[in-house]
């Protein structure tokens, strides 16, 4: 009874897509010898070949996922990594065939995103550089006030002092 044999043998499986618009059949295939992916793109054409890898996280906080009831969340992300046609399947991971179309869409997603980051990241460089430009402006501008203020002062000053008394000045603006 002691003698244990393994059940599968080991395999490298390849997970087709299920329906969708390429009609697609959702059926797993296990190969059982080392093959490249582009052997496997062209027996499955408009299909790209990807690794599957599947991590899993836990949370301390509260939040969304399967909660295992001691205040931890336990999130499973799946990650998808398109091989190069010369890179082997190796035996024992998992991969998962993508259409074209699919593959298409997140590149052009993540183009439109690195435009869009590009595109705040300008919005902010223009705006701190007109607030640097502004900042000096308004520096000037309430030194120029300044010196305004301090030639009115004195003009101020300069026609008291032809009026004479400063009470004289009083009265004759209260009068």
């Amino acid at each position: 009874m002691g003698n244990c044999q393994a059940a599968e043998v080991a395999a490298a499986v390849v997970q087709h897509p299920a329906g969708g618009p390429g009609g697609g059949s959702g059926r797993v295939e296990r190969l059982y010898w080392s093959t490249s992916a582009a052997e496997v793109m062209r027996a499955n054409p408009g299909h790209y070949v990807a690794l599957v890898t599947l991590r899993v996280a836990e949370d301390r906080g509260h939040g969304n996922g399967n909660n295992n009831g001691s205040g931890t969340t336990v999130r499973r992300l799946t990650r998808v990594r398109l091989l190069k046609p010369k890179e082997p399947l190796l035996l024992g991971h998992v991969y998962r065939l993508i259409t074209a179309h699919e593959v298409t869409k997140a590149v052009q997603a993540r183009k439109e995103e690195k435009q869009r980051k590009g595109q705040q990241q300008q919005q902010m460089e223009y705006l701190t550089s007109r607030l640097q430009k502004k900042a000096p402006a308004a520096a000037t501008a309430t030194e120029a006030e300044e010196d305004d203020v301090d030639e009115e002062e004195a003009a101020l000053d300069e026609s008291l002092d032809q009026m004479g008394d400063p009470m004289h000045v009083l009265c004759m603006i209260d009068v």
